[in-house]
C-alpha cells in the first residue's frame, strides 16, 4: 500500500483500495506512517474513510480526524456509528471531544453525549443510535417513505422499533412484514408480540446471552423510563462474547487477563499481568514441603513410595483441571445456576468414581511393572481412586460458590485448583500409606 500511495496516482489508489475489506484496511493503515495516512483519508470517499475507522483504536481515530479538513472531519464523524463516536469521545481530551461534538448536528450530538454517561461494560455503552424508529400513529406508507429518508445512515434495517409520543418503546416490526402488508394499514397493527428489551444499566455479558438465547440479531435498550435510547447489533455483541471468551481463558491459565492484543502488550505488562498470581500459588504451593516434612519418617521407611508422587498428584490437579474447565463454561453460557450445586456434585463425583477406579487400576499395574510390592500397589491403586473423586469434587463446588459470592468463577483457574490438590492429595497419599502398611 506505501508503494501505492507515493505514487500520488489517486486513481490508482482508489482502485487498488477498493479490492480490499475495510477491517484489512485499517491493519495496512496502521503499518504507515502519519502523513501517508493523511494522504490516503483526504482521498477517500467518507463512507469508506468511516468503515476504515470504525476498526482503528481510538486515539488514532481521533488524531486521523483532527488533522483532516473541518468539513471533511464532519462527513466522516456522520457516517461513523454512535457507539464507535462514543467510544473515541471518551478515550480523547474533553476539548478534544467537545470541538468534534461541535461538527455534528446538534439533535445526533447530544443523542452521542446520552451515550458517553453509561459506564463502560453496560448495554447502554454498547448502544448505537444509528437505528430506524417510527410513531405507532403511522400507517405503514408513511414508515417506508421514512426508512427511504434515512435507512442509508441505520445500522440495522431489519427491524424498525415503534415508539410512542414520549419516545417510550412499544414494539418492533421487521422490514419484511411491512413490505408485504398494506400500504395503508397503520404500523401499530401488525407490531410483533412482547418486545425483548434490556435497560441501559445492564452488563455486557449479560445482555449478549440474552441476545443468543432468543437468537436475535439486534438488541433495544431503553431508559428507567422504558424510552428507547439505543440499539446493540449482533456485531458488538459478539465482540462482547469473544472479550469474554478470552478473557476467561486468560484467567483459567491462572493469569491477570490482557488489556490490549498479546503483540501489542509489552513485555513488562506480561510480567505484570502474570508475576502476582504465580507469586501467590508459588507460597500456596510452599506447603506441599510442609506436608513432605512431616511424612518424611513414613517415606524413610517405604522409599517407594516416592516413585509415585508426581503422578499420583499430577493426575489429581488434571482432573479438578477438566472439572473447573467445564464448569466455568457452563456457569457462563447459563447452562448452571448456584441452586444446581447438589445435581452438580452429584454428576462430578459419580465421574470421578468411575474415572478414578479406570486410573487405580491402571496405576496398580503400573506399580507392579516397577516392582514394588504388593501393598505398595494397592496404597497407589486407592490413592488415585481418591484422589480423583477429591479433587471432582472440590472443582465441582468452588466455581459455585464463587458465583454465588459474585465473583468471577474463572479465579478458579487451574494452577489454583492443582495448588490445592497437590497438598490435600499428599495428605490423603501418606495417610493411606500409614493404614495400609501398618506405618
Amino acid at each position: 500500500m506505501k508503494k501505492i500511495i507515493d505514487k500520488s496516482d489517486t486513481k490508482s489508489i482508489i482502485t487498488y483500495i477498493e479490492s480490499f475489506r475495510p477491517f484489512d484496511l485499517a491493519q495496512c493503515i496502521e503499518q504507515l506512517e502519519s502523513k501517508e495516512q493523511i494522504k490516503l483519508f483526504k482521498i477517500l470517499d467518507p463512507v469508506m474513510s468511516a468503515e476504515i475507522l470504525e476498526y482503528l483504536e481510538p486515539v488514532l481515530q481521533y488524531r486521523i480526524l483532527n488533522q483532516l479538513e473541518e468539513t471533511l472531519t464532519a462527513q466522516v464523524l456522520h457516517k461513523m456509528s454512535s457507539d464507535v463516536v462514543a467510544d473515541m469521545m471518551l478515550a480523547i481530551h474533553r476539548y478534544q471531544a467537545e470541538k468534534l461534538l461541535n461538527l455534528l448536528p446538534e439533535a445526533y450530538g447530544q443523542k452521542v453525549q446520552t451515550l458517553m454517561t453509561f459506564p463502560e461494560h453496560t448495554a447502554g455503552s454498547l448502544a448505537t443510535v444509528d437505528y430506524i424508529a417510527a410513531r405507532s400513529t403511522w400507517t405503514l406508507e408513511k414508515t417506508l417513505r421514512h426508512i427511504r429518508k434515512i435507512g442509508h445512515k441505520a445500522e440495522i434495517t431489519s427491524y424498525v422499533y415503534i415508539t410512542g409520543n414520549k419516545g417510550e418503546l412499544l414494539g418492533v416490526v421487521s422490514l419484511k412484514k411491512i413490505i408485504l402488508t398494506e400500504p395503508q394499514t397503520q404500523i401499530s397493527e401488525i407490531v410483533m408480540g412482547e418486545v425483548i428489551s434490556v435497560p441501559a444499566s445492564m452488563g455486557q455479558e449479560e445482555a449478549a446471552d440474552l441476545l443468543t438465547r432468543y437468537d436475535l440479531v439486534a438488541l433495544p435498550v431503553v431508559d428507567q423510563q422504558e424510552r428507547l435510547i439505543g440499539v446493540i447489533t449482533v456485531d458488538d455483541l459478539i465482540d462482547v462474547i469473544h472479550e469474554e471468551a478470552t478473557e476467561d481463558i486468560q484467567k483459567l491459565g491462572g493469569s491477570q487477563p490482557l488489556t490490549e492484543p498479546y503483540f501489542k502488550s509489552s513485555v513488562f505488562q506480561l510480567y505484570r499481568k502474570r508475576i502476582i498470581w504465580l507469586l501467590i500459588l508459588f507460597v500456596a504451593e510452599a506447603y506441599t514441603g510442609t506436608v513432605l516434612r512431616h511424612y518424611e519418617e513414613t517415606l524413610s521407611e517405604v522409599i517407594a513410595l516416592a516413585f509415585f508422587i508426581p503422578l499420583l498428584i499430577g493426575t489429581g490437579g488434571n482432573t479438578g483441571t477438566q472439572t473447573v474447565s467445564t464448569l466455568v463454561r457452563a456457569l457462563a453460557v447459563g447452562e448452571v445456576q448456584f441452586r444446581d450445586m447438589f445435581k452438580v456434585i452429584r454428576k462430578e463425583v459419580t465421574t470421578g468414581l468411575m474415572t478414578g477406579a479406570t486410573i487405580s487400576l491402571i496405576a496398580i499395574g503400573r506399580a507392579l511393572l516397577l516392582g514394588v510390592d504388593w501393598n505398595v500397589g494397592l496404597v497407589v491403586g486407592i490413592t488415585a481412586l481418591t484422589i480423583v473423586i477429591w479433587a471432582s469434587f472440590v472443582a465441582a463446588i468452588l466455581p459455585l460458590i464463587l458465583y454465588k459470592l459474585k465473583a468471577d468463577p474463572a479465579v478458579v483457574s487451574s494452577p489454583f485448583i492443582t495448588t490445592l490438590v497437590d497438598g490435600t492429595g499428599l495428605v490423603i497419599y501418606f495417610t493411606i500409606a500409614k493404614i495400609v502398611l501398618r506405618l
